[in-house]
């Protein structure tokens, strides 16, 4: 099949025509015990949490980190890129694993339509990854309304631990983006209804419950972290959690299969591993610390990405995630397209596909300050230029030439034409940086800074602010806050992914702008404090034309639309 046959076929249909294996025979290549794995249909499984006992001792395999520039509204195809580079690394006889996050209805069914990676480079069975999967985000949807149905019935049987109504933060969830469910009043119709108050909705993937699964490092680990989840203050102000409410075990229990990760495998039938999936923007984008510990044990190279730019996700990752899980990155691969750079240059969306070299260049200023920000990391690095069909060669010239004069490794990604072959320049490259540069990986801030501290620190650093104002609320939650021992977590920025600062509409790299901080909520159990910058939403809306309206499936039961 040539490449322009390729070119043409959807995402879906490239899926569809796939040969995959059993995941029997994807066990087999990772040399995993009858005991260890349950099979979950043909093609996906659950693997026991047995096997990290087991491969306690082996050394772990390289981790590589893939994040990207800010991307535009579609995304610029982390995914892809992480799957093809895994693919790449196979073809190098390498043994790789990939580990990502699962994705969300709420964007499938909205802007993105799908994120199982793309083209040559997909996870399979691509339409049980897109929708219901395995079914773990459903399960913390359960749990995470099992505790708001607690907490209102306590308030109802006479609310024994004086619970303030008024001051509960434990919202209820939903895994779809439903901008009507933002705020709404529960407990109408008399006394048999419960009690009346303002209560809302957030997306499934904001819950705390999917950060403390991704975060947890065993079924133990699940239930303690769970207990100290924070629901609401009493009348006196005083924190009210779930230990109070005697709720950790039921949780637990609803969690305990959710908490297993899931193996599937790429179109080459690469192993992967998807498992957790919070968002970047209003959560801290990683999936679970299990299975990225685990995919290290089972591979030499373990490639993994974090949601949204390099401000967001990747921050999260090395600030958050190494800390709880005790990971030590190798490498960042920092994926850039030129059609965002485009965007940042200031071209509408409309006009991304036509060549614009002045534009282009204009953008690249959003590139250097996410290279910036990974030096800053002490890590080894590559640029991945994520090839779109309507990239001209002026234009990718123009992209590899910057890059060398500014001394940045760059390659090019043609993976989603061409899968793993397209993307084994690159891996070869990663290998070699791993291999010969130093690794000096320090995180940004020390968890013993002051909240304010490591805030500031983030938005200058990372996010190249000038200055940070607080809100009046934030500046009495940053108190309220330390003087409970809250201090000393790592901080979840709440931010727009679209740019740097915390206005969606400033592209490129902003300059000399203060970002506004509007409150703190505290992730107690996660082990964070998330941080809401602008206007940024735990529940999304829908778009105009939302990607649900061209979904459909055939008369054999195929997914149609999803891409």
């Amino acid at each position: 099949m040539t490449k322009v046959d390729k070119q043409v076929r959807s995402d879906i249909e490239i899926a569809q025509a796939s040969e995959m294996l059993p995941i029997s025979d994807i066990v087999k290549k990772l040399q995993l015990s009858d005991g260890e794995w349950e099979p979950f249909g043909r093609y996906k499984a659950k693997l026991s949490l047995c096997v990290m006992e087991r491969l306690k001792d082996r050394p772990n395999g390289k981790i590589i980190l893939v994040t990207a520039i800010n991307p535009t509204p579609a995304g610029e195809g982390k995914s892809t890129v992480t799957v093809g580079l895994g693919q790449a690394l196979n073809k190098l006889n390498k043994q790789a694993v990939i580990a990502l996050r699962e994705p969300s209805l709420g964007p499938t069914m909205g802007i993105k339509g799908g994120a199982a990676g793309g083209g040559y480079s997909q996870v399979v069975p691509m339409e049980d990854i897109n929708l219901h999967f395995t079914g773990d985000i459903h399960a913390i949807t359960s749990a995470h309304n099992a505790l708001a149905a607690l907490i209102d019935n306590h308030l109802h049987q006479g609310n024994k631990l004086n619970i303030d109504p008024r001051r509960i933060v434990w919202k209820r969830v939903l895994d779809m983006n439903d901008r009507a469910l933002r705020e709404v009043v529960i407990g109408l119709g008399g006394p048999k209804q419960g009690v009346p108050r303002e209560s809302g909705f957030d997306i499934t993937v904001a819950s705390e419950i999917m950060a403390i699964l991704c975060l947890a490092l065993d079924l133990t680990d699940l239930k303690e972290r769970l207990s100290r989840v924070v629901v609401g203050y009493t009348y006196e102000n005083h924190p009210v959690t779930v230990k109070d409410l005697q709720a950790e075990g039921a949780l637990t229990l609803l969690l305990k299969e959710a908490l297993k990760p899931n193996l599937v495998q790429t179109l080459e039938n690469t192993p992967a591993i998807i498992h957790g999936g919070p968002f970047a923007n209003i959560a801290h984008g990683c999936n679970s610390v299990i299975a990225t510990k685990m995919a290290a044990k089972l591979g030499d190279f373990v490639v993994t990405e974090a949601g949204f730019g390099a401000d967001l996700g990747a921050e999260k990752f090395l600030d958050i995630k190494t800390r709880a899980g005790n990971i030590e990155p190798s490498l960042v691969v920092i994926v850039a397209t030129i059609r965002a750079l485009k965007m940042h240059g200031g071209v509408p969306k409309d006009q991304l596909k036509q060549e614009n070299l002045s534009a282009l260049e204009f953008g690249l200023a959003n590139l250097h300050k996410h290279v910036e920000t990974i030096k800053a990391f002490g890590l080894p690095h590559v640029v991945a230029i994520n090839r779109f069909m309507n990239d001209t060669e002026a234009e990718i010239s123009l992209l590899t030439r910057w890059c060398a004069n500014q001394g940045i490794n760059v390659e090019l990604a043609d993976v989603w034409a061409n899968g793993g072959e397209g993307g084994k320049r690159l891996a070869e490259r990663v290998v070699t940086e791993i291999t010969k540069k130093p690794n000096h990986f320090n995180p940004i801030y020390s968890l013993n800074d002051s909240l304010k501290t490591k805030i500031k620190k983030i938005a200058t650093i990372v996010y190249g602010a000038t200055d940070v104002s607080f809100s009046t609320e934030a500046e009495r939650q940053i108190v309220q806050f330390e003087t409970l021992g809250w201090g000393k977590y790592p901080i979840c920025m709440a931010k727009t992914p679209y740019s740097l600062s915390d206005d969606p509409a400033r592209l490129g790299r902003p300059e000399k702008f203060t970002l506004s901080i509007r409150e703190l909520k505290p992730s107690i159990g996660a082990g964070f404090i998330v941080v809401l910058t602008g206007n940024v939403l735990t529940m999304p809306g829908l778009p105009e034309n939302p990607a649900a309206l061209r979904m459909d499936v055939d008369s054999d039961g195929k997914a149609v639309g999803l891409f």
